[in-house]
């Protein structure tokens, strides 16, 4: 390999003091020619002017040749040693033409992957989604001791709720009525007017315990220094699951215990063939016999046991229907499991075929041959004893004040009258005016379709003359306007709400007295903490822990449209 001469050789000299003063020479000159270079100073003999903008060396192999060729290192060096100089340059470049970081084509070398750096954002991106509305909006009290429990007056006398009947209170001078004494004893009959009558019941909410836990090794902790601190990364994401999870309890979760749903019942079905309709694809993969199971959608967090089966023998270009035949209690749809054959199939050859929001479902299309098996369908899933009941289970639930399952799309001819029907209930009923409608993104679309598409509708929209050209595609319903008591009520796209599903709630209730601050309310005995485990092996663990429940005071002044087909 080529190497730069002594300063002896470049400079034909061993005396310090001469090598001294042609090193400092040297040393000017290529400072000179560097620096003329990169200020544009060229000379004006060679068609160039002071001052102009000129592109400098590209890199140090460029720089040096560049000053080597400048003709004041001749004086300063002497014609001998710069030509020397000259050829070692020269022999550098041919060692730096052999290292390259490829074209693109070809591999660089010496390394494979060239030698460049390597460009690493840190940290690392958090793209997981994290909505929890329901967690940010509804109030959270303090609790104590094992449960919450509270009284209601739920009916008197005159105000048609709790069972409570009305009478006429008139009266005269002559007006008797019985009045036992509360000690019990003979009735007295006094010149007085009747006496009214109650309605209540007392509740008991039990407090439940929740947590998750994750854990980071000591390898995984040291090797991302210096990239991103992961037992923080940790710890965030156990905050934001524990928040996720509670956010789903808090919309479609089921108890098992005393007061609440649940576990949902199986629904009965039935399945028949036809031919397929516009957009849909005719069945294939059948061979005989369609075999055909459901179970009833709790929503995220499972679904009840498997139906009997029903079946239909296979036809060439049909699709199929499985009807479920009433509405399962509390169900958010329900899920399909299709199989084939001449016999029966066991469960665990039976596949996932999908899920409907409605009471029915279409098989089409290739028959499922993997996923998710019906045999992962082994025991009731819809219910936890550690449990309590969220908002789709009240509002669908006997407790509920006005349930509506549609089984079929929104009606085209008087969009939102559903929710009309439904106010009207509740108003009848207990003098509801409810705040808010959660809704499905899809389900919420499909309504505002109906409103811009419906020829029967009195809605319509108009652009004003200076929107003519700048007008925008689309238009959603926002809210929808409560045609007896007048109140406009905001509709709410929930992100984790099932499609088939609206629930109509009321935060406050439009009784000024009534002991009641927030209709739903979480209670907590313990609220959010986080707990770092001893270390008891190459690894730090956290988990999260809370304790406390979901209450609803008031369930009749909510309700639930429900079986909303796509």
């Amino acid at each position: 390999m080529s190497s730069l001469p002594q300063a002896s050789e470049m400079f034909g000299t061993t005396d310090p003091r001469d090598l001294a003063a042609k090193a400092d020479g040297f040393n000017d000159a290529v400072t000179k020619s560097l620096n003329a270079g990169a200020r544009g100073e060229f000379s004006p003999s060679a068609g160039q002017f002071a001052g102009m903008v000129a592109q400098g060396p590209s890199s140090a192999m460029d720089a040096l040749e560049k000053a080597a060729a400048n003709p004041a290192l001749a004086k300063a060096i002497g014609s001998d040693v710069l030509a020397s100089l000259q050829q070692q340059v020269m022999a550098s470049r041919e060692i730096v033409k052999d290292i390259t970081i490829g074209d693109g084509v070809s591999t660089g070398s010496p390394i494979g992957t060239g030698l460049v750096p390597f460009d690493l954002e840190a940290p690392a991106k958090y793209l997981a989604p994290r909505p929890t509305p329901l967690r940010n909006k509804l109030p959270r009290e303090k609790g104590q001791g094992t449960a919450r429990r509270f009284k209601r007056i739920t009916g008197i006398t005159g105000s048609g709720t709790g069972g409570v009947g009305s009478f006429h209170p008139g009266i005269s001078e002559a007006t008797q009525n019985n009045f036992a004494p509360p000690g019990g004893g003979n009735a007295l009959y006094l010149n007085r007017g009747a006496k009214i009558s109650y309605a209540g019941d007392d509740k008991i909410v039990p407090y439940f315990e929740f947590g998750v836990s994750d854990s980071v090794t000591f390898a995984a902790q040291y090797a991302g220094q210096g990239f991103q601190d992961v037992r923080a990364l940790s710890a965030q994401s156990l905050l934001y699951s524990s928040m996720l999870l509670e956010e789903r309890m808090l919309l479609m979760g089921r108890g098992t215990a005393s007061g609440f749903s649940g576990a949902l019942a199986a629904p009965a079905i039935t399945i028949t063939l036809r031919a397929p309709a516009t957009g849909e694809t005719a069945i294939t993969g059948a061979t005989t016999t369609l075999w055909v199971k459901a179970t009833s959608d709790a929503g995220d967090f499972g679904q009840s046991v498997l139906s009997a089966v029903a079946s239909v023998s296979a036809s060439a270009g049909t699709v199929a229907d499985v009807n479920i035949t009433s509405t399962v209690v509390g169900a958010v749809g329900y899920r399909a499991y299709v199989g084939t054959g001449s016999g029966a199939p066991a469960d665990s050859a039976i596949w996932f075929g999908g899920r409907t929001g409605s009471r029915k479902f279409t098989i089409q299309g290739a028959l499922p041959t993997s996923g998710i098996a019906a045999s992962t369908v082994a025991a009731d899933t819809s219910a936890y004893a550690n449990g309590y009941d969220g908002i789709l289970p009240t509002v669908l639930g006997s407790s509920s004040g006005y349930v509506k399952d549609i089984n079929g799309a929104f009606d085209a001819v008087s969009p939102g009258s559903e929710f009309q029907t439904l106010f009207a209930s509740l108003y009848q009923n207990v003098k509801a005016d409810p705040d808010e409608i959660l809704f499905n993104g899809t389900d919420r679309k499909n309504l505002s379709e109906l409103l811009k598409n419906s020829s029967s509708t009195n809605y319509r929209l108009t652009l004003q003359q200076d929107e003519i050209g700048n007008a925008v595609i689309g238009s959603v319903i926002t809210a929808i306007q409560n045609e007896v008591t007048g109140k406009v009520v905001p509709m709410t796209v929930h992100p984790w709400m099932p499609q088939g599903n609206t629930a109509v709630l009321s935060y406050t209730l439009p009784i000024p007295d009534s002991q009641v601050s927030n209709v739903w309310s979480v209670v907590n005995v313990q609220d959010y903490m986080g707990i770092n485990w001893p270390v008891i092996d190459f690894q730090y663990q956290m988990s999260s822990y809370w304790q406390g429940t979901f209450v609803c005071y008031a369930p009749a002044w909510n309700g639930a449209i429900t079986g909303i087909s796509l």
